[in-house]
């Protein structure tokens, strides 16, 4: 007997909007991100499931009484990033 490979429409939706997940490859690995919207069933330009995915690309380091104003300043800023993603290249967390 052969194993039958459950299609797309059978599988469990489980990546959606709002889920907070792990980038794994390329320059934002190991960059939390949210998902803005997903295409379980691809598109004509990308034939797979893939998601808009938006996160933070630096975030904000350790600051100290004795940096300067414009050392708090750089330290504390904020880069954010928006990026079409593979499916296999991110991992869900727990969270909403």
């Amino acid at each position: 007997r052969r194993f039958r490979v459950p299609t797309s429409s059978t599988m469990v939706k489980f990546l959606k909007s709002n889920k907070v997940v792990v980038l794994l490859n390329g320059r934002y690995a190991g960059r939390k991100a949210v998902i803005v919207k997903n295409f379980d069933d691809g598109t004509s330009g990308r034939q797979y499931g893939h998601a808009l995915v938006a996160g933070i690309a630096t975030y904000p380091r350790k600051v100290i009484k004795k940096h300067s104003v414009k050392k708090q300043e750089k330290r504390s800023k904020v880069k954010a990033f928006i990026k079409v993603v593979n499916y296999n290249h991110l991992m869900p967390t727990r969270y909403n």
